[in-house]
C-alpha cells in the first residue's frame, strides 16, 4: 500500500508518496518519495517542497517524531544503495557528495496537518506506471527527434534552392532574344531622334 500526499505549496502541486507495509514506520524512519516534474532536477527541488517533505518524514518517524532539531537526509532514488547485509529499511549512498540534508528544528503541525487533508491511499502497481511514465518519455523524445529532422530537411531544402538561385542567377540574362532586343543594331536610324 502507498500514501499519496499533495503539496500545494508550488505550482503545479508536488506529489509525494510514502510506503506503507509491516516493515515500513514501524522502524525509527520514514522514508518519503517526491516524484519530480518533468525535466526538474533534484538539486533544484523548491524550498517549501523540501521542507513539506521533512516535516511529513518527522512526523511518520517514531523516533524523529519525539525529538527537535531532527537532520533529514534526501538523495536522488539513482543514489541509494542497498545490499544483502543492511537492515529492513535501511539503505546506503553510492555517492555521498550526491546527499542533501535539512534541519527540522520542530513538527509544523500547520504543514503536518495540510498534507494529511490531501493523503490517499492506493495500491498501485508502481512497475507498470514506471513503464508507463519511461513509454511516454520515449514518445516524447521520438516527437522531438521528427521535429527535428523535419527542421533539418527545410533548412536543407532552403540551402538548396538559395544554392540553385545563385548558381543560375544569370541564366536569363544571356538568352539569344533577350540579347537581340537590347542590341543597338536592329534598331531603326532615328532611333536616337528623340533625345535631342
Amino acid at each position: 500500500m502507498v500514501l499519496y500526499f499533495k503539496s500545494d505549496v508550488v505550482d503545479p502541486p508536488g506529489f509525494i508518496y510514502m510506503g506503507k507495509d509491516k516493515f515500513e514506520n514501524k522502524l525509527s524512519s520514514a522514508h518519503i518519495y517526491l516524484r519530480l516534474k518533468a525535466n526538474e532536477a533534484w538539486d533544484e527541488i523548491p524550498k517549501e517542497v523540501v521542507i513539506d517533505c521533512a516535516q511529513l518524514t518527522k512526523a511518520n518517524s517514531i523516533e524523529g517524531n519525539k525529538k527537535d532539531n531532527v537532520t533529514i537526509i534526501y538523495t536522488p532514488w539513482s543514489n541509494l544503495k542497498k545490499d544483502g547485509s543492511m537492515a529492513v529499511g535501511q539503505v546506503g549512498f553510492k555517492d555521498p557528495r550526491k546527499v542533501k540534508r535539512v534541519l527540522v528544528e520542530t513538527r509544523v503541525n500547520a504543514i503536518v496537518n495540510r498534507l494529511n487533508k490531501t493523503k490517499e491511499e492506493k495500491h498501485p502497481d508502481l512497475a507498470k506506471e514506471k513503464e508507463e511514465m519511461e513509454k511516454e518519455k520515449r514518445e516524447k523524445k521520438r516527437q522531438l527527434e521528427l521535429e527535428r529532422k523535419k527542421e533539418e530537411a527545410r533548412v536543407a531544402r532552403e540551402r538548396k534552392e538559395k544554392a540553385y538561385q545563385r548558381d543560375h542567377m544569370y541564366d536569363d540574362l544571356f538568352q539569344d532574344d533577350l540579347v537581340e532586343a537590347s542590341s543597338n543594331q536592329d534598331r531603326p536610324t532615328d532611333y536616337y531622334d528623340d533625345f535631342m
